[in-house]
């Protein structure tokens, strides 16, 4: 039995989806989701096998719901978009599988016999981008996106990723990782990461610890296995 997660911003499409695989058997549908940032959130929660995804959603698309996953734990992923055959020939070669709106029953089996024969999940790099321009944040009854090139910190809190800009404080459920491999942000600290065109300064305690100072006043911890890094980065000799 393959776990999957269903991502759709049509509740028609999502059901009639779901409802079709239940049928087929042997997939445990253990989520649903109606946009891609709930889909992130519960894709790192639920760590799914394979997830059934739409191309076009608003504000996030299916295609950067991709690029906010960690390669390594990409579970397979199999697109369902009511694009032209010209358009979905773009994902044929990357993609698991890929399924046309309306879809068709028999097309399905196929899929999901195909995804219970594959011993080993398909390498997505191609169509993972290199970098995240706009981070996916929510709290409060909202949702937020943050532009990653205006971040200062980022922080492991509590709550999750603390994201830090010049006017902004939101948590994501992108990791440090992902965070440090697509964005422009840098590694300082286990906890945090840093963007270096906002380094105001680097303090030196006496107690051998120190500390980065951003150009709005924020701050981030920095460990001595990467102040060495940092400091060549900028330029600083001593």
């Amino acid at each position: 039995m393959l776990k999957a997660i269903v991502i759709d911003d049509e509740l028609f499409a999502r059901e009639e989806l779901i409802e079709q695989l239940n049928e087929i058997g042997h997939i445990d549908i253990i989520a649903e989701c109606g946009n891609a940032i709930d889909g992130l959130k519960q894709i790192n929660q639920l760590k799914p096998d394979v997830v059934f995804l739409d191309i076009q959603m608003p504000k996030i698309t299916g295609m950067d719901l991709i690029s906010m996953l960690a390669p390594e734990t990409m579970p397979n992923i199999v697109f369902v978009t009511a694009y032209d055959e010209f358009a979905v020939k773009a994902f044929e070669d990357n993609a698991f599988d890929y399924l046309l709106k309306p879809i068709e029953p028999c097309r399905l089996k196929k899929t999901v016999k195909r995804l219970l024969a594959a011993e080993t999940k398909l390498d997505l790099t191609p169509i993972i981008t290199p970098d995240i321009e706009l981070i996916p944040c929510s709290g409060h009854n909202r949702i937020l996106l943050l532009p990653s090139k205006e971040i200062e910190v980022a922080s492991i809190q509590a709550a999750g990723v603390e994201l830090v800009t010049k006017s902004e404080k939101a948590c994501t459920q992108l990791t440090l990782k992902v965070l440090e491999e697509k964005t422009p942000l840098i590694r300082c600290h286990r906890q945090f990461l840093i963007n270096p065109h906002f380094i105001r300064e680097i303090k030196l305690h006496d107690n051998g610890t120190s500390e980065i100072i951003t150009q709005s006043g924020h701050t981030a911890q920095v460990s001595r296995r990467y102040l060495k890094e940092i400091k060549e980065r900028l330029g600083i000799q001593c």
